[in-house]
């Protein structure tokens, strides 16, 4: 068969640039078009306010208020059934203890667990950290992907053919399911990158994960040849999977979940059609982003304090000179934040601290100049709606990195968080919506009457 990248079929012929060619006039469509016929591109409105597509008690995104009757932008918030993101990580750094499986119970059951319930829910994911006999040489060492993202998808997949009841979609039956792969993500994704790396020439090293500990510090754990990692990392990674865990039901992959949910369809189809969506650069995927463009800022500035340098590579980003070429400052603005993104400001409280930690103070000084800076530059070059502020992924890079996990992991980290906010919203589509989901699309193209093909020229 012969190398695998040499396959001709992964080749873009001559033929199928022609196709292309074909492919992009005939579906090219009038921008003024969306306008003239009201279409909510990206289901948003100008202002960024999504269409109202459904209901949701599991998390809420607040970054407007009313005054005088009128809604106007405000610092951002971000709710948990009802309790505030900041009060809930203050409440688990000051008592001590993870978070994420507390986060994870809220989300999951509607309520803050007492202790004897906490400690009952941490035994139920412990118990199903495992994976099915023979499930790692199996699936995960063989052909294994360069992107775990991939390597993930496939292995949920996978496990719909060791499941006797995988269409079975009762509450209870999904729920056992969605417990199970909230427990074995941290095994898929690191069994994964070490089966690739592996085959890359590496020692491979496979751990089981231990009951006794956390999902944060299982990662971590597993994750390095030699199983060790301090507290400080551990409450840092534990954080950041409670930040990630859920954004409202309207974010891209969220959405995704409760589209394909309500078709109908299993959960390990519905849980790799919200992977492959989380996987895109314009949503989970952006913090890799994030750092790429860092290292390339870094890599063309001579003084990283230099103001006026860091403002000119701003404005070549935006000009499309720099970096990938796309026009845009990574980690900067959201679709629904515009004064302040409440995760990333958790976020920043720790990343000076790990910073001065780990070396990386220069690193931090240059990420919080373009911070301040950005929005001033976007604000000169674009025609914006609204405020433009750092997100979340603007800082978990940088966090990432100082904790040493590979770039490689950065989406699959979010993936591991996310999966609990997914779990939390397929269960609600299911109890609560029985109808399949279907916008309409506004046809652009006139009738035709057939032509034979001897007349077709």
């Amino acid at each position: 068969m012969g190398n695998r990248e040499n396959y001709a079929v992964f080749e873009v012929t001559p033929e199928i640039e022609a196709y292309a060619k074909l492919c992009e006039e005939n579906n090219a469509i009038d921008k003024e078009l969306y306008t003239r016929y009201e279409v909510k591109r990206g289901l948003r409105d100008l202002n960024g306010k999504g269409v109202l597509a459904g209901l949701t008690n599991i998390s809420d995104v607040c970054a407007k208020k009313i005054i005088d009757g009128e809604e106007v932008p405000c610092e951002g918030n971000l709710y948990y059934r009802g309790y505030n993101i900041k009060d809930l990580v203050k409440g688990f750094l000051e008592a001590d203890h993870f978070g994420f499986e507390e986060t994870a119970y809220l989300l999951l059951f509607g309520e803050l667990p007492g202790s004897s319930q906490l400690k009952a829910f941490e035994e139920v994911l412990a118990e199903r950290r495992t994976l099915p006999p023979t499930f790692v040489r199996d699936v995960i060492m063989k052909a294994p992907s360069r992107d775990m993202m991939n390597s993930l998808s496939r292995s949920i997949l996978n496990l719909y053919s060791y499941d006797s009841k995988a269409d079975d979609t009762s509450i209870p039956n999904v729920l056992r399911q969605c417990l199970n792969l909230i427990s074995q993500f941290p095994m898929l994704m690191l069994y994964g990158y070490h089966a690739y790396n592996y085959r890359r020439g590496e020692d491979l090293f496979i751990y089981a994960p231990s009951k006794e500990l956390s999902t944060a510090e299982n990662i971590l754990m597993m994750l390095r040849e030699n199983r060790t990692y301090s507290k400080l990392e551990a409450r840092i990674l534990d954080m950041a999977l409670v930040l990630h865990m859920d954004h409202g039901g309207g974010n891209n992959s969220t959405f995704t979940t409760h589209v394909v949910t309500s078709s109908g369809t299993d959960t390990y189809s519905t849980m790799a059609a919200a992977m492959a969506s989380l996987k895109g650069p314009k949503h989970g995927g952006a913090n890799i982003k994030v750092t790429q463009m860092f290292e390339d800022m870094k890599n063309s500035l001579k003084d990283w304090t230099d103001k006026e340098a860091v403002e000119n590579y701003l404005e070549d980003l935006l000009d499309k000179k720099a970096f990938d070429q796309k026009g845009l400052i990574y980690g900067m603005g959201h679709a629904v934040y515009s004064v302040s993104d409440p995760r990333a400001e958790i976020f920043k409280q720790f990343v000076k601290q790990l910073a001065a930690e780990k070396g990386y103070e220069k690193e931090y000084a240059l990420y919080e100049m373009v911070e301040h800076m950005a929005p001033e530059v976007i604000a000169r070059k674009r025609k914006i709606y609204k405020g433009v502020n750092a997100n979340v992924d603007f800082y978990s890079g940088l966090v990432y990195g100082m904790l040493d996990l590979p770039a490689s992991l950065y989406t699959p980290i979010f993936a591991t968080a996310r999966i609990v906010g997914w779990s939390a919203h397929r269960l609600e589509e299911l109890k609560n919506v029985d109808k399949i989901i279907r916008p309409a699309y506004k046809p652009l193209t006139p009738y035709k009457a057939y032509i034979p093909m001897g007349d077709r020229g």
